[in-house]
């Protein structure tokens, strides 16, 4: 099935409040998403979110019926909460277009296009793509110039950040964002201190946007400066972390799981 047949979630009406709680996505994530390795990881009940998708649609319109105007008038912390909740939201609905027939999201690509390019989202007034929402509004340089958006968005596989277990506040989204950047960089499937090889290990994720990492965010997020921050969550020897945090180590990239972050079959 093409994700292009997926209807639009076109506004019937112009919203003139929006819920910056996100109850209805709160309610849906807390029940459909299970929580593993001690809270570094997570995977998602897709069959539960196939069974309740009226309740996913339904929040999706709520996305799709806010003007461009009133989400300009949102705060920053508003702004940022909104997009990386619609993010995650739209991922799971995109799944639900093929689910249980696909193994992993690249599954639902095509020969013109990967699955995060394909435009079918009603957002803000446009048409927009997964990749649109991530680069050209999130990553925007000049707009959030947050790194730590990397660790929030979820692209529904095992190699990525976990999908939180609760919906993005924006009185709480500073610290919910440095909460999964800690569980991300302590989750040894994906970043780790090899110490046969004497090289830091990290996600991909720090391979392909480094330049955010650079940039950083208020000055303290350089790939090396996060490494060093979170070196006792790297490695296990105390030798090994202070090399860590003298920033004059090593940096490898694992390999990137695409598998479908499905918790079918988990209790």
């Amino acid at each position: 099935m093409s994700v292009l047949g997926v209807t639009a979630f076109a506004p019937l009406v112009l919203a003139q409040t929006f819920d910056h709680t996100h109850a209805a996505w709160n309610r849906l994530v807390k029940s459909l998403v299970v929580v593993q390795r001690g809270g570094r990881a997570s995977q998602v009940r897709y069959a539960g979110f196939l069974a309740q998708r009226g309740a996913l649609q339904d929040y999706l319109r709520q996305l799709s019926a806010v003007p461009r105007v009133n989400f300009e008038a949102f705060t920053r912390a508003q702004q940022m909460a909104f997009l990386i909740n619609a993010y995650n939201a739209f991922t799971v609905e995109l799944i639900l277009t093929r689910y249980p027939r696909l193994a992993s999201i690249k599954d639902l690509g095509n020969w013109l296009s990967t699955p995060w390019k394909l435009r079918w989202i009603a957002l803000l007034g446009e048409t927009v793509s997964l990749d649109d929402i991530e680069h050209g509004m999130l990553r925007k340089r000049g707009v959030y110039n947050d790194p730590r958006i990397h660790f929030a968005v979820n692209c529904a596989s095992i190699g990525c950040p976990m999908l939180r277990e609760e919906a993005y506040v924006p009185e709480l989204i500073d610290q919910q964002l440095d909460a999964q950047m800690q569980r991300f960089m302590a989750d040894r499937e994906r970043n780790r201190w090899n110490p046969k090889t004497e090289q830091l290990e990290l996600s991909r994720i720090f391979d392909w946007y480094a330049e955010d990492f650079r940039l950083g965010h208020q000055g303290i997020y350089s790939l090396h400066g996060l490494a060093a921050r979170f070196a006792d969550a790297l490695a296990d020897v105390e030798a090994d972390r202070a090399r860590i945090r003298s920033t004059q180590v090593l940096i490898t990239y694992l390999d990137y799981d695409w598998r479908l972050n499905d918790a079918k079959g988990t209790p």
